[in-house]
């Protein structure tokens, strides 16, 4: 069942790119003012595209720098009940 939404999903979508690709070469504007006006898209598009991949750049580098952050703190909690956890053996060992 979800094969066949998917595959009816993905003909749908063909079909639109078709739509919009035909509808783009029987426009009433000229072929020299179509190629103008999708040369402008395809430069948005690029922009933004650009736009989008540094701001998930970034914020994966915030993610790191905190995933980092929060490991060293782990890291010090963890040595730190290590040793006090060594100190009461001790003191026990001595006891006994």
């Amino acid at each position: 069942m979800s094969d066949n939404v998917g595959s009816r999903v993905s003909f749908f979508l063909v079909g639109l790119g078709i739509g919009a690709l035909v509808g783009i070469l029987f426009a009433p504007k000229s072929g020299e003012e179509t190629r103008e006006y999708l040369s402008s898209k395809a430069e948005e598009g690029r922009d933004f595209a650009q736009k989008k991949a540094r701001e998930l750049r970034e914020r994966a580098e915030d993610l790191i720098e905190r995933s980092k952050e929060i490991m060293a703190r782990q890291k010090e909690a963890i040595s730190t009940a290590v040793d006090a956890g060594k100190e009461t053996y001790k003191r026990e060992a001595k006891i006994s």
